[in-house]
């Protein structure tokens, strides 16, 4: 693994855009525009180093599952936050179903520096972004800037696949919508949505576009259903589990909540059982599972505990993105148990590349790897102000 600067290509921001990446700058505090699409710099890995990190994450996608396993076997909703006994219960019967119900693609987040093994931060199982520019755009950069070489990415045959294969688990007779929430200003929202739908298509899927808020309820016959007034049968949706949930219509998605063999009206996709996945607890019950795994960092619920004291640890909120809500403790910090329930998990800081704080994002499609995405931060958060750097294989 090693960061490489080059020449941007010429007009680069306005090709980009013309293949879906229509968020390429991001503005700053300082009202500042800035590249998210950096290009002017790259990584380049061994193939051998590629290989080996597919099999991590499928390690690491595997463990996962077991560990969800584990806490519907056990229980253990309420460590995750989940203290409703409706929204469990549905849970529990997605995942007995699972089976049954489509699940398309997650993202790991690793920590990777091209020495030691590679170390999971986090899984964004259920509403995972920067899906098109580690898909499209990169993929295009390569072709101009290194043709004949290679790049892990396999993201949009998978995907194309992933909904063919899906296809029969969908109810008959009417198309699978997609949705996203308008209150996007971004657009990466919209465009993740935009791409999923496409794949999804070029499977053969007939598609229907509709935002989360414009999504009615008919009280008359009981279920969701779209501008035309038409049945919501199948819809993707780019909206948290947790939001869907807690929102004004979340008795209308649970009572009308499709977990496999038509017991419902309304097929929903990511399936609830992703809640299970995408809720940082999960970090604590793997490394629970898996103590001194190679590839996990120590992580618990109920405070820093030794961490404080060395290697230091980071508070994670359960449910968050873009590094919302997360503290850095370096080693030696007294420890302290925030209020609202959190992950501890031992620190472990990005590695910097040239001053760059680099972190891995690992694409899940069904249950195999299928590419990466690189981002760049300043500091030792990756959030909203960081960067996408495309990489290659040499």
């Amino acid at each position: 693994m090693e960061r490489r600067t080059i020449a941007p290509r010429p007009g680069w921001q306005q090709t980009v855009e013309a293949q879906g990446l229509i968020y390429p700058l991001t503005r700053y505090p300082d009202d500042s525009l800035r590249p998210y699409w950096d290009e002017s710099a790259h990584y380049v890995f061994s193939l051998p180093e590629v290989e080996a990190l597919e099999e991590t994450v499928e390690e690491l996608h595997r463990m996962c599952l077991a560990a969800a396993e584990h806490i519907v076997a056990t229980n253990r909703f309420a460590d995750l936050g989940i203290t409703d006994p409706r929204v469990a219960g549905a849970v529990a019967e997605a995942w007995r179903r699972r089976a049954e119900l489509p699940a398309v693609y997650g993202r790991f987040d690793l920590r990777y520096d091209g020495a030691g093994p590679a170390k999971l931060l986090e899984y964004n199982a259920d509403t995972p972004t920067s899906l098109v520019e580690a898909a499209s755009p990169q993929w295009f950069w390569m072709e101009d800037r290194f043709p004949g070489a290679d790049q892990w990415n396999s993201l949009h045959e998978r995907l194309v696949a992933a909904w063919r294969e899906q296809a029969r688990l969908l109810p008959p007779g009417s198309p699978l919508h997609f949705a996203h929430s308008a209150d996007d200003e971004l657009g990466e929202d919209l465009m993740t949505v935009a791409y999923l739908k496409e794949t999804a298509e070029q499977a053969g899927l007939a598609t229907d576009w509709i935002s989360m808020e414009e999504i009615g309820w008919d009280p008359l016959s009981g279920r969701f259903v779209d501008n035309g007034l038409h049945f919501i049968r199948a819809i993707f949706k780019l909206y948290p589990w947790e939001w869907l949930t807690t929102d004004r219509f979340a008795g209308h998605v649970l009572d009308t909540l499709d977990n496999g063999g038509g017991t419902g009206s309304t097929l929903w996709i990511e399936p609830a059982w992703k809640m299970l996945l995408s809720n940082k607890a999960l970090l604590a019950i793997l490394w629970e599972l898996y103590p001194g795994h190679p590839n996990l960092l120590p992580a618990h619920l109920d405070g820093p505990r030794d961490l404080a004291a060395g290697p230091g640890y980071v508070a994670k909120p359960l449910l968050g993105r873009e590094g919302a809500g997360v503290t850095v403790h370096p080693p030696g910090t007294q420890a302290a148990v925030r209020e609202e329930p959190c992950c501890y998990q031992a620190l472990a800081p990005l590695p910097a590349f040239d001053g760059n704080h680099v972190v891995l994002g690992a694409w899940v499609v069904g249950d195999e790897a299928a590419g990466l995405g690189i981002r760049e931060s300043s500091g030792l958060v990756t959030d909203e102000y960081a960067r996408f750097v495309p990489h290659v294989i040499l």
